[in-house]
């Protein structure tokens, strides 16, 4: 192909600046490539396809993008217009090239996706719901460009349609449209990524249609005393430069002109009128150190008089997001206001890209939907192209910073998440390697539970297939009412689900399912001895309390999982005095726990004697505590039951099935277990016995979780149910209940 180097108009002039003379051959090339093939082709919008693309890449030189993204540029539009002249575009320029058109085609895929079916943030019942969408679609779009110069190439391409349509004055639903999508999602990412030169444009462009009438009215005050105002800021800045020579201050002196929409934001969130601004006007200064900052502020403020209320301190005083510079607002010769800000090189750094960026209280709302990592990740990629700059007026810099420069670039996106599509095009925020199933439970816990299969971009896929970004996902669901299907056990297991929010969902339904069956299983166990025992009238919660029990599903589950036996149940039908006596009947909590109790879900700190990591409980009716010899007891889908070595329960299971008996031993403990027992008292009744007996607890640090006193013909029975850490703490309280006045015997039930 035959270069085009010579003769170069004022564009291709544009359109190459910064770069060597090989990149600018190969660029102009990839310009003379596409122009036949774009002539009398329109894009979307209506602009001339030639004019639009040439108008990207000239905005890409701009930023001083390198020639592969130019010629990106150039070419994104090809594969539309013409598919079969786009098959040739990675044999001409390259794999990167290729690359960075498919990228740029997938975002605006993702448009097609979105546009037209949501209006972001307007006729939304839940304002914070619309801006945390917005913020998601933001990190789509991201995450989605596997290389960042993607992103640059859509922002210009925005900018440029944009141009077009204020160029040729259009005012339609199209153009509307364009704004709110560009004022929601493309003008943020701007000003995230620190691309300022794009950043107000889009902004200013986006105004322009969204309220036409509020843009004249400024744009034609700003007009009004344009060339007078940018005549008195340059002259303030050369004075102010003169003066910090003099003083021998090396500083770096800018003017700061606000854009249209900037002076409508703050007129509307000051209730000012334009005349009321006191930064229309105004300039920066950038200096070594801090002790400069206050040195600069003592002369600006002798050269012009300050403003005392318009003077704000955030170097001694920074904001809470760590935001650090002096702003003072001074009044000019032409008693006018004049802004000035003083920061150090480090504050503005810290500025631009670190958490006080202007994005961070700028946007509203916008922290709030952005993870740490997120943050990091976006300072980092402002810091990047920021370093671009520094490097591209060296000869384009060495060609290894060149080449450091774009695999950095290149890789740096967002890819510890995926964003997917709903079919109504809501955007969900996925781990990375999630499934459908992951996507369903996302949803909601029974769109999860009832999934029965998905497609992806309209195809039907295996549940265990990693989903990626930008693809539309559907979920089928089981038919049936909510809670009639559910899950497989299957997918607990490895590639169906990348989430450990999905995996806990999943476990909990197969957790309640077996918590019912047990239950079930109970039940029949409890009636079947009622019935045999000719019982069936008896208050079932009654019996349940006569047992030790607070609820009757306690009870149930016990006898279920055959942590509890049946002949308990016949003792309490007998009429058993025993049993009859030393139930608690009404359990009352008399104060909480400090300590873990293993009741609450500590570890009880029993050890299975030649496995790990077996589930292990501790059994209600002989209630152990260390150092009590145990031993352990199989149930049936509720790991080793921990009994004493001499509890009846145990001995009769035992010998109904002496293979699920297993060894265990006291183990390690978490840091201040305690375990629950049973203390029986017998004594004269007498006012003051409870309160005398409580105190002996109290002073020996045991915590009471029930009790329950029965009294008859001058005698009380008395049974607590207290928590202690180890025996030996309970022999001692029991030696002291003995010694109280009236008790007769004080002993371990």
């Amino acid at each position: 192909m035959v270069s085009i180097t010579s003769n170069r108009s004022e564009t291709d002039t544009h359109l190459v600046a910064g770069l060597n003379e090989g990149d600018s051959a190969r660029v102009l090339d990839a310009l003379a490539y596409v122009k036949p093939l774009y002539e009398n082709k329109i894009v979307i919008t209506g602009q001339e396809a030639f004019a639009f693309s040439e108008g990207v890449a000239v905005t890409l030189a701009l930023l001083k993008t390198d020639a592969e993204t130019r010629i990106a540029g150039l070419l994104f539009e090809l594969p539309y217009i013409d598919p079969k002249a786009s098959e040739g575009i990675e044999l001409m320029f390259g794999k990167e090239v290729i690359d960075l058109v498919t990228g740029v085609r997938q975002l605006i895929r993702l448009r097609e996706h979105t546009f037209g079916q949501r209006e972001v943030g307007r006729g939304k019942n839940d304002a914070q719901q619309a801006i945390a969408q917005v913020e998601t679609l933001r990190k789509m779009l991201l995450a989605m460009a596997s290389d960042m110069r993607v992103v640059l190439v859509r922002l210009a391409s925005r900018v440029t349609t944009l141009r077009y349509f204020a160029d040729n004055k259009l005012q339609n639903d199209m153009t509307r449209q364009y704004a709110l999508e560009t004022f929601e999602l493309y003008a943020p990412l701007a000003n995230r990524l620190g691309i300022w030169q794009l950043k107000w444009e889009l902004e200013d462009l986006s105004f322009r249609f969204m309220e036409p009438d509020a843009y004249k009215r400024i744009a034609k005050m700003l007009e009004e005393k344009r060339l007078e105002r940018e005549d008195f800021v340059a002259r303030a800045i050369v004075r102010l430069r003169f003066e910090l020579s003099a003083a021998g201050i090396k500083a770096e002196v800018s003017g700061r002109p606000k854009h249209i929409y900037s002076i409508w934001n703050k007129m509307q969130g000051k209730s000012i009128d334009f005349s009321q601004l006191y930064d229309v006007r105004a300039f920066r200064v950038i200096v070594d150190d801090v002790k400069t900052c206050y040195t600069v502020l003592g002369i600006v403020h002798n050269i012009w008089t300050p403003i005392p209320k318009e003077f704000d301190d955030y170097i001694s005083r920074p904001k809470p997001n760590g935001y650090q510079s002096l702003h003072t607002v001074v009044v000019a010769e032409d008693d006018g206001p004049l802004e000035v800000q003083i920061r150090t090189d480090e504050m503005h750094r810290f500025a631009e890209y670190g958490v006080a960026a202007h994005w961070r209280y700028k946007e509203a709302g916008g922290s709030n939907f952005s993870a740490q990592e997120y943050d990091e990740k976006i300072a980092w990629l402002r810091q990047l192209l920021a370093w671009k700059n520094d490097v591209a007026d060296a000869v384009v810099g060495t060609e290894e910073s060149r080449r450091e420069w774009l695999e950095k670039l290149k890789s740096a996106t967002l890819d510890d998440r995926i964003y997917v599509l709903t079919p109504q095009a809501r955007v969900l925020e996925l781990p990375a390697g999630a499934t459908p199933i992951d996507f369903a439970y996302y949803l909601h816990s029974d769109v999860g539970h009832r999934c029965r299969g998905a497609k992806v971009d309209g195809v039907m896929v295996p549940l265990n297939t990693p989903l990626k970004n930008g693809q539309t996902v559907e979920i089928i669901t089981a038919k049936g009412a909510p809670g009639t299907a559910g899950p497989s056990r299957d997918w607990l297991g490895a590639g169906y689900a990348a989430s450990s929010r999905t995996r806990a969902k999943v476990r909990a339904w197969f957790h309640a399912i077996d918590q019912q069956n047990t239950l079930a299983d109970g039940r029949a166990l409890v009636e079947k001895t009622l019935q045999r025992e000719g019982k069936t009238s008896i208050n079932l919660e009654d019996m349940a309390h006569k047992l030790g029990f607070a609820k009757l599903d306690e009870l149930l589950l016990a006898v279920g999982k055959e942590e509890f036996s049946l002949r308990q149940i016949e003792n309490i039908l007998h009429g058993d005095s025993h049993s009859k006596d030393e139930g608690p009947e009404d359990i009352v909590t008399l104060n909480k726990s400090r300590a873990s109790s293993v009741t609450q879900g500590a570890k009880s700190g029993v050890l299975v004697v030649g496995t790990d990591g077996l589930m292990t409980q501790l059994a209600r009716c002989c209630k152990p505590a260390p150092p009590d010899d145990v031993v352990g007891f199989i149930t049936r889908g509720n790991g080793v039951s921990i009994h004493r070595t001499h509890c009846k329960n145990f001995a009769e299971m035992r010998i109904k099935a002496p293979e699920r008996v297993i060894q265990t031993t006291w183990g390690r403990a978490g840091v201040e277990t305690v375990y629950p027992v049973d203390i029986f008292v017998v004594a004269g009744d007498r006012q003051g016995l409870l309160r005398d007996i409580s105190e002996v607890f109290s002073r020996e640090k045991i915590n009471v979780i029930g009790v329950n006193t029965q009294s008859a013909k001058g005698q009380a029975r008395m049974a607590f149910t207290a928590e202690i850490d180890s025996t030996a703490q309970l022999q001692k309280a029991l030696a002291v209940i003995r010694e109280v006045s009236g008790v007769l015997e004080a002993r371990r039930q």
